[in-house]
């Protein structure tokens, strides 16, 4: 388990102070979304999603600045995947636009290159997945600090949410073998939304799916909702044929639906 703080709000705590000491009046918002707004944390295994929002654009200093800092704090939290983290401008928050761009990211994928090259930056692109993280925001997030989200953010057209959350499954045919628990709960999630318009969590996703799909498929549906969660059991069910067959099934009924 890494670092020593204690709980995730003594983390979430000391990433607004931090936030707010670096950006000053700059900043607008810092907003949670992911599975721990949506009340599914596994500290083992989840990261932490936060949007931050500022007024304007941030200097190469400003943003070197963050680096060190979201560094020291992506330490400090306990277990799991570590931070996931975007700052966008206002402007994007207030009227959207697809794909949205982003001036800075950071998230474990990126860690090791923010820690061995210091002038390394992802920022100053588009990103399609913010549409799915401001929906989130909207409907299932929690302002941390700053101005409330239904004052900042506005609906995003389901059109883009939808265009998003697809990308996560667009290669669940030829991955899910490799990652039952990721594809098997996000499929779930699609469908979910697409039948019901319901924006849930991959756990809700995955709940549901064990009430509405058939039947065949619930101790595989079953088996990954008590991995995700840290429940003891068994193990997913790594019967390659029949994950292949769910996805091509899921696949086929989330087109049908769309």
């Amino acid at each position: 388990m890494k670092g020593d703080m204690t709980n995730t709000g003594a983390f979430l705590q000391q990433a607004v102070s931090t936030f707010r000491s670096v950006l000053s009046d700059n900043l607008a918002g810092i907003y949670l979304h992911g599975s721990l707004a949506m009340g599914c944390y596994n500290p083992e295994k989840s990261d932490i999603d936060l949007i931050v929002v500022v007024k304007d654009k941030l200097s190469k200093e400003e943003l070197k600045q963050i680096t060190s800092h979201v560094l020291l704090l992506d330490q400090g939290l306990p277990g799991g995947n570590g931070i996931e983290l975007s700052i966008i401008l206002e402007s994007y928050a207030r009227e959207f636009a697809y794909p949205t761009p982003f001036e800075y990211h950071y998230s474990q994928y990126h860690r090791e290159r923010y820690r061995s090259e210091p002038g390394y930056l992802c920022g100053g692109f588009e990103d399609p997945d913010i549409a799915a993280h401001f929906t989130v925001i909207y409907y299932r997030g929690k302002t941390l600090w700053g101005v409330p989200i239904p004052e900042l953010f506005k609906p995003v057209e389901s059109i883009y949410y939808i265009r998003a959350i697809l990308g996560d499954i667009s290669e669940a045919s030829k991955e899910i073998t490799d990652l039952p628990v990721y594809y098997s709960l996000n499929l779930c999630r699609v469908l979910f939304y697409l039948r019901e318009g319901k924006v849930s969590s991959k756990l809700e996703g995955g709940e549901w799916g064990l009430r509405v799909l058939p039947s065949k498929y619930r101790p595989l549906l079953r088996a990954c909702l008590d991995e995700y969660s840290g429940q003891q059991g068994n193990p997913p069910e790594r019967d390659g044929e029949q994950l292949i067959e769910f996805a091509q099934y899921m696949l086929a009924e989330i087109i049908a639906s769309g």
